[in-house]
């Protein structure tokens, strides 16, 4: 078994009609993720989305990352502010339909980026701490989360980025149908608004180029702080060395 089969994949990455609201590029990115059952994640939704699943289980998504260029369509990016960390913990769902990202939490190391997105975007963003340390294949990242609450919430991650797996070659686009694409490219979010108002964001970028990568250290606690529960090690781990990224409007789903 793996992914529901009715459910277009390959719809999201083609590029939206309309202006771009803004532009970023995203580098450096490990994703760490564990299975964890769906009926834990449940509670934590809004009925209007569902609970996207592979192989039977739910998924949930440590990702940590270096944003840069971060600005509007009409303004240039600006030292010391579009240059920063993040880190997300986020699920997997689809809405109408349509698969996307469910964000519990972001936590990024700009304080003014934090508050825009919570006003703007009515995501739940947090203020941090946080450094990215690369030796050749050796990547760390370190936060501690700041504000607001739930506190604590930090992370020390360390892995070695290996080659692209399965298929041998450098920087390889995960195949449709695979766990790897399935985890990694998705190009919409899905966030509340209000009871039972929800709105859509849509990103567009290249395929990510993927490698391998091993965990050397996970210690973290921005999971817990959502409410969710891991009991195991982590069961898949990703490192891409980034993609441009144009940012699209959200936009509320009628209802």
């Amino acid at each position: 078994m793996t992914s529901s089969p009715e459910i277009d994949r390959l719809a999201p990455r083609i590029r939206p009609a309309g202006s771009v609201a803004g532009y970023q590029t995203w580098s450096d990115l490990l994703f760490v993720h564990w299975r964890v059952p769906a009926a834990e994640l449940r509670p934590l939704l809004p009925a209007e989305v569902a609970i996207d699943e592979f192989n039977g289980s739910a998924w949930v998504g440590l990702v940590l990352f270096h944003m840069s260029g971060v600005r509007p369509w009409w303004f240039p990016a600006l030292p010391g502010v579009s240059d920063f960390h993040e880190t997300n913990v986020r699920t997997y769902v689809t809405c109408r339909g349509e698969p996307g990202v469910w964000f519990f939490s972001l936590d990024a190391a700009n304080s003014l980026a934090v508050r825009v997105a919570r006003w703007r975007w009515g995501l739940r963003y947090f203020f941090a701490q946080m450094s990215i340390a690369r030796d050749d294949a050796k990547i760390e990242y370190l936060s501690r989360r700041l504000w607001p609450s739930p506190l604590p919430g930090q992370t020390d991650v360390t892995a070695e980025i290996g080659n692209w797996w399965p298929n041998g070659g450098p920087q390889g686009e995960a195949r449709p149908g695979t766990l790897e694409f399935f985890l990694a490219e998705r190009y919409l979010l899905f966030t509340k608004l209000a009871p039972g108002r929800i709105a859509r964001g849509q990103v567009h970028h290249r395929p990510y180029p993927l490698q391998a990568a091993t965990l050397h250290r996970c210690e973290q606690s921005l999971v817990s702080a959502t409410g969710i529960n891991i009991a195991t090690p982590p069961a898949h781990v990703l490192f891409s060395p980034g993609v441009n990224v144009d940012i699209f409007p959200l936009r509320e789903i009628a209802k």
